[in-house]
């Protein structure tokens, strides 16, 4: 510290210093100024340098930012990849709870795929895969340790489940989660907020299966179109009650991506006129390849959102959209609605207008259920009745549980996913890595190591293809162009000249001749309309039976 006493002096002498050198030249004042300041420079140095705080381990890392400073996005923050060893890991799998479910996360196939890569163990809960037909004795075979609930819970270094884990009441999976564990899962993080902070506080690690990002090279991840398509068509099967063949009914398939494609390939086969919709415009020539008729609304506006999904439409666009459901639900006789938009509640498509202005009996199948419905009458869980249309979403026993119908086949899909995504997050040969650099990893992680993690933005659509521009008539073709009076002029004559024909074959050959030209001729004609009008595909068929009734096969 500095005596003030000290400084006084020091002050007073600069000042009459000075004064002293007054009349000097400018150069001698500075550097006899420079020479009296020194003296206060060095302890007031000495005394800064005392202040200084000791750099701790965050403070030699970090610079120091003002209240005024911008952090940087979250978005931004990537941790480092830290793999650890297949050999150090244990893979744990439990019984579902829920009350309906009947699916297991892993299959004895794919538990043998994990042993042999290298996983220390696998740890399943006796029972876990009797519902879905997978004994105990299977997994034994398979090389898999069994084990009571509570061992798998504490044990697991990585949990595999099928619908998220229960946080309320006096039994919560989330408390019986290891600290710092990993678990692979259906969460639906943006309806389940309160389950996504329980897990951050357990130090979790979650990746959402529901989140996986719709690209190329997470297809074979995509478990949530794959339990969807299972349901689809099982309740398209159940919806349709006439197998013959004979078109039973006129059904709108609202959402074309692989649950509504399923669906209508699905109608399309048992005889049904088929009708669907999609805000995507590359969803036309799938629904079409499908043969459904793609319908949609006046209004240009491309509905395709980042990774695969649809995105959010303009006011004006739903405005068109709900007047066209409104138009189709008074003709048709099932309704069947998958749209879903990630990171958000399915959205409402079918108002209690539609619903009056169908036909008694018609029925309603709202494959979103689960996640909030489209239809504004859809009860999760429940078969609903309004005005003689039946609003359902799965069977009379669980109207939400679609896939659960095919555990054994819902089962297999959804082992197969999770086990390819537990595979590809191998930053190094024979080691598990949770890298936020891998797309499909940052698209679908909730939180990790206890750190909320902030939605990651879609990936951008493929760009569409633009339209052909329509060449412009240029000048010579409009000269060359017949006005409608030659076109009539030359009607006329092409006829009368035929006619002219006609009657002098008539009178040069005879009417034995001229018999035979008219009977071939007809018959030409009648072949050529019959066979113009059929699909390229069916010609061989056509002429399967033609050769039949003519007697030359």
């Amino acid at each position: 510290m500095i005596n003030s006493s000290t400084m006084r002096p020091t002050v007073g002498q600069c000042r009459a210093g000075i004064r002293s050198t007054a009349v000097t030249s400018q150069r001698t004042s500075l550097g006899l100024l420079a020479r009296h300041i020194r003296p206060l420079y060095r302890p007031s140095q000495k005394w800064i340098e005392q202040r200084k705080p000791i750099p701790s381990q965050l403070t030699a890392l970090i610079p120091y930012r003002n209240e005024s400073s911008v952090p940087p996005p979250a978005s931004e923050y990537i941790p480092p990849v830290t793999p650890l060893p297949y050999a150090d890991l244990t893979i744990g799998v439990v019984r579902e709870t829920y009350l309906t479910e009947k699916r297991v996360a892993l299959t004895p196939a794919n538990a043998a795929l994990l042993l042999k890569k290298g996983f220390k163990r696998v740890l399943v809960e006796r029972g876990a895969g009797t519902a879905a037909q997978f004994t105990d004795t299977a997994y034994e075979k398979a090389g898999v340790t069994l084990g009571e609930m509570k061992t798998v819970w504490t044990e697991s270094d990585i949990l595999l489940k099928v619908r998220a884990p229960s946080f309320e009441g006096s039994v919560s999976e989330v408390d019986r989660l290891r600290e710092g564990a990993t678990l692979v899962s259906f969460l639906y993080p943006a309806q389940n907020r309160a389950l996504v902070d329980k897990l951050a506080s357990r130090g979790t690690t979650a990746l959402a299966m529901d989140m996986i990002p719709r690209i190329s090279r997470a297809q074979v991840f995509d478990a949530l179109s794959c339990f969807v398509g299972c349901g689809s068509f099982w309740e398209n099967d159940d919806s349709s009650d006439d197998g013959s063949g004979i078109p039973p009914c006129k059904v709108l398939v609202i959402g074309a991506g692989v649950a509504g494609l399923s669906a209508i390939g699905q109608a399309k086969r048992m005889g049904a006129i088929v009708r669907g919709f999609d805000t995507r415009s590359a969803a036309r020539e799938q629904v079409q390849s499908l043969g459904g008729e793609f319908i949609e609304v006046e209004i240009e506006e491309d509905g395709s959102g980042g990774g695969g999904y649809a995105k959010v439409m303009s006011k004006e666009f739903i405005e068109a959209e709900m007047k066209l459901f409104l138009e189709q639900c008074r003709e048709v006789d099932i309704v069947i609605t998958t749209a879903l938009i990630p990171g958000k509640p399915a959205p409402k498509l079918i108002t209690e207008e539609m619903i009056s202005a169908m036909k008694p009996g018609s029925i309603i199948v709202d494959l979103a259920a689960e996640n909030g419905g489209n239809c504004v009458k859809t009860i999760p869980g429940q078969l609903v009745e309004h005005n003689g249309v039946k609003i359902i979403g799965s069977s009379a026993q669980s109207y939400t549980d679609l896939p659960s119908r095919l555990a054994t086949q819902s089962s297999t899909l959804y082992s197969n996913n999770i086990t390819k995504f537990l595979l590809s997050m191998t930053p190094e040969d024979k080691k598990f890595g949770v890298d936020l650099k891998d797309e499909v990893v940052r698209g679908s992680i909730v939180t990790y190591k206890g750190d909320i993690v902030p939605t990651a933005p879609r990936p951008a659509p493929p760009p569409t293809r633009p339209r052909p521009a329509q060449p412009l008539p240029d000048a010579a073709a409009a000269a060359l162009a017949i006005t409608p009076w030659q076109k009539t002029t030359r009607e006329v004559a092409t006829v009368t000249g035929g006619m002219g024909l006609a009657v002098a074959l008539g009178k040069a050959t005879g009417p034995l001749f001229m018999g035979n030209v008219f009977t071939a001729a007809l018959a030409g004609l009648i072949g050529y309309r019959t066979v113009w009008g059929v699909a390229p595909a069916l010609h061989s068929p056509l002429m399967s039976v033609t050769n039949a009734i003519s007697g030359e096969e």
